[in-house]
């Protein structure tokens, strides 16, 4: 299963986007990935919350080139055929099996992987946010999760799992988008510490 990194930027009145803290980011990109088929009403829909140092390529060899290897730096390291870091649960026939369900997998705010995050440039200084960078939350990471599947058109999903900071995202949808998510399956993480 070969696949390739997305980026969207969020738009629309949502933005700047205001963080659960303080402060709000003027502009946000997401980076995702796919694999699957969606449904006519997108109910086979499944998003995989990665966890603290993981990204948004999850399964199957990655076969990112051009443009996208200049906007996400990270991928310049990777060699053609780089292989996701929940292969074995995505794809034909697995667990998360692409011949039934349609998956999403998208970086978190805060990423280093393609998401804006520190490395970004922020475009009020035109350099990079670096330790500027505000502080964002699990919170701030569900919120721009929903913003982005709103945008892409999803209306509601199958199921979120991830686990340990993918699973406190995981809980967080729970709490925050009941309406949105049919099922939640977190794995290795605390509904509190």
């Amino acid at each position: 299963m070969k696949v390739k990194t997305k980026i969207i930027e969020i738009a629309g009145d949502v933005l700047p986007f205001g963080l659960e803290g303080a402060g709000s980011l003027p502009r946000i990109s997401v980076a995702y990935e796919e694999y699957g088929v969606p449904d006519d009403d997108g109910g086979n829909t499944i998003l995989i919350c990665h966890a603290l140092t993981g990204e948004a390529h999850a399964a199957g060899s990655s076969v990112n080139s051009g443009e996208l290897l200049d906007r996400i730096p990270f991928l310049r390291a990777m060699k053609a055929g780089y292989h996701g870091w929940w292969d074995r649960l995505i794809g034909p026939g697995k667990p998360f099996d692409t011949d039934k369900y349609h998956i999403i997998c998208s970086n978190i705010l805060g990423s280093c992987y393609g998401t804006t995050g520190p490395s970004s440039i922020n475009p009020e200084t035109g350099r990079k946010y670096m330790a500027d960078f505000p502080v964002i939350t699990v919170r701030d990471m569900v919120k721009l999760q929903h913003l982005f599947l709103s945008q892409i058109g999803k209306k509601q999903l199958l199921a979120i799992t991830g686990g340990s900071l993918g699973g406190m995202q995981t809980l967080e949808w729970a709490i925050m988008y009941p309406d949105f998510v049919r099922a939640i399956i977190p794995i290795a993480t605390a509904a509190s510490h």
